[in-house]
């Protein structure tokens, strides 16, 4: 018998991952099948943590159109909180976060989360900085990524949004 791990290089698409929700459940990604996903890593004591009221906003507004907002707190650049239930009420107290988030996760480095791996090795993607964003098709295949530079309301990613959603 041969046993064969598959590894982030072999992965199909965005669809082939899971993250541990902020409030510990699962969260897969091919739920999310058939919309498409803004996924940007966070962090709370950040110069771009005002981003969060820009990230918010495209929930509330595209949501019901097919967009998700997956939030993923990092502290690879050594911004974040503690802990996940500090991150949580640090975002629901101060910008009203309701969109999905998952528990703090390593975006760079060795120990960089398998979805990081991914893009890394198929994309050539990285995180540069926190809320860095990454645009995935309803399909699960990569679209875009934008710097921490690009706000999320920038007309950028609203072009790209326009391609995918019934906007």
């Amino acid at each position: 018998i041969i046993i064969m791990t598959i590894t982030s290089s072999f992965a199909e698409n965005a669809h082939s991952f899971s993250f541990n929700s902020i409030d510990g459940k699962k969260l897969n990604i091919k739920d999310y099948a058939g919309k498409t996903v803004l996924i940007v890593n966070t962090a709370s004591r950040c110069g771009f943590t005002k981003q969060y009221t820009g990230l918010q906003e495209l929930w509330e507004n595209y949501n019901d159109k097919g967009l998700i907002v997956l939030g993923v707190p990092s502290n690879s650049f050594m911004q974040e909180l503690n802990d996940s239930k500090s991150v949580s009420d640090f975002c629901e107290s101060n910008f009203g976060i309701n969109f999905p988030m998952t528990k703090i996760t390593n975006v760079i480095g060795e120990n960089k989360h398998p979805f990081y791996k991914w893009l890394k090795e198929n994309h050539k993607v990285s995180p540069k900085w926190n809320f860095h964003k990454i645009l995935i098709s309803p399909e699960g295949d990569f679209i875009n990524s934008y710097s921490s530079l690009t706000k999320p309301k920038s007309k950028k990613i609203i072009e790209d949004l326009k391609k995918y959603l019934n906007i």
